[in-house]
């Protein structure tokens, strides 16, 4: 019995249990920490001791009166003022950097052509804008939590080898081995660094600095040169056995319908897709496919909340909006309640922000990949 590692983890754990309670509660006391997560009062006052020394909590400066007879108690909350996260989005064409808070305020941002889409090269740009924050991060004496990259491609979330991302040319890269070497030049610990598909980031900046799990299931569409999807379900990201869930891009909506970019006929990108959206009424069309995309995801998923997004929905906002319709009307016809269909609420910067936002929801899930012993002194 590895009693040291259990120990740890059982910190981990019991850790993230506080904070996962006072991010949905605010202002709670210990006192109360202590009511809600069953553990002792003495284990909830260390623990948040150490929050507090490691700026993921702030206490209020002055106890606030409790109700009827009891002592004034202390309210404790989220530091969204010390502690932040990194996301670095690897777009087919750019690259997006942002800086957020832990109340998923985005703090800097940045954006600037992807000058070379091989992995070595494009991973050492990321670290040249890495850099340049890190600098900046270190004059402001913020603390870095954590960096999330993300691309549009599978990602094997065992091995963080990129199994496909076709739009980039790249198969079978250990991306992220090289992102985790790169940024050691930085001082930063690869257990510290995680790696996913953009459509997958973007659900959980939704959902993390959403509306949580009263959006559980929630998916993500991502429209853009291809179209992708991203599932929250359960309180987890459902990325399938390789990685690969949520490539709703190339599921077929037209029998011997046009031709898509991966040389099969009648696929959703060749519909939705940007270069299908260049063509005549190309926007119009795309509504109509784009809803009975929605359909489907409902009819598969039964989500609360379909959130579009991508640089598409962005520059076509009556895209969103006739999907919407579109969905509606399939579902008043089988009589179902249609899920909650809205617009990215991050825009363009919604995959960086919600590569930024993975390195929370990890943290907070200390169980979800065992094997990350993660230090966050």
């Amino acid at each position: 019995m590895k009693t040291t590692g259990d120990l740890q983890l059982l910190k981990r754990i019991n850790r993230s249990v506080l904070l996962r309670l006072i991010r949905s509660q605010p202002d709670l006391s210990r006192a109360r920490l202590a009511t809600l997560s069953g553990l002792t009062k003495s284990t909830v006052s260390a623990l948040v001791r150490e929050l507090l020394d490691e700026h993921w909590l702030t206490e209020a400066e002055a106890p606030v009166a409790a109700q009827g007879m009891g002592r004034p108690s202390t309210p404790l909350n989220i530091d969204t003022q010390k502690r932040v996260l990194v996301g670095i989005e690897i777009a087919v064409d750019c690259l997006r950097l942002v800086c957020v808070s832990l109340g998923g305020v985005i703090l800097t941002q940045t954006e600037v052509a992807l000058e070379d889409r091989r992995p070595a090269n494009a991973c050492k740009q990321a670290g040249k804008l890495m850099r340049l924050l890190v600098k900046q991060l270190d004059a402001k004496q913020l603390v870095l939590s954590g960096v999330g990259v993300c691309l549009p491609g599978a990602v094997d979330d065992a091995t963080g080898i990129v199994r496909l991302a076709p739009n980039l040319g790249w198969r079978d890269v250990p991306f992220l081995d090289m992102v985790s070497a790169e940024f050691a030049k930085l001082d930063i610990p690869a257990v510290n660094i995680h790696l996913q598909n953009d459509g997958d980031t973007a659900a959980v900046g939704e959902y993390e600095f959403g509306g949580g799990t009263a959006d559980d299931p929630l998916i993500f569409v991502n429209c853009d040169v291809g179209v992708g999807a991203g599932i929250v379900l359960n309180d987890r990201l459902f990325t399938g056995f390789l990685g690969a869930a949520g490539e709703i891009g190339h599921a077929i909506l037209q029998v011997n319908g046009p031709l898509c970019s991966c040389g099969r006929r009648g696929c959703a990108e060749a519909f939705i897709g940007a270069r299908a959206l260049r063509q005549k009424q190309g926007v119009e069309k795309a509504g109509e496919y784009l809803g009975v995309m929605l359909q489907n995801l409902d009819a598969m998923f039964n989500p609360r909340v379909i959130v579009v997004g991508g640089r598409s929905a962005v520059d076509h906002p009556e895209l969103v909006e006739n999907a919407r319709k579109a969905q509606q009307t399939y579902a008043k016809t089988a009589g179902m309640q249609a899920p909650t269909v809205r617009a990215a609420r991050y825009g363009l910067q919604a995959a960086a922000v919600g590569a930024a936002a993975l390195v929370l929801h990890q943290f907070l899930r200390p169980l979800l990949k065992e094997s990350n012993h993660v230090s966050w002194n």
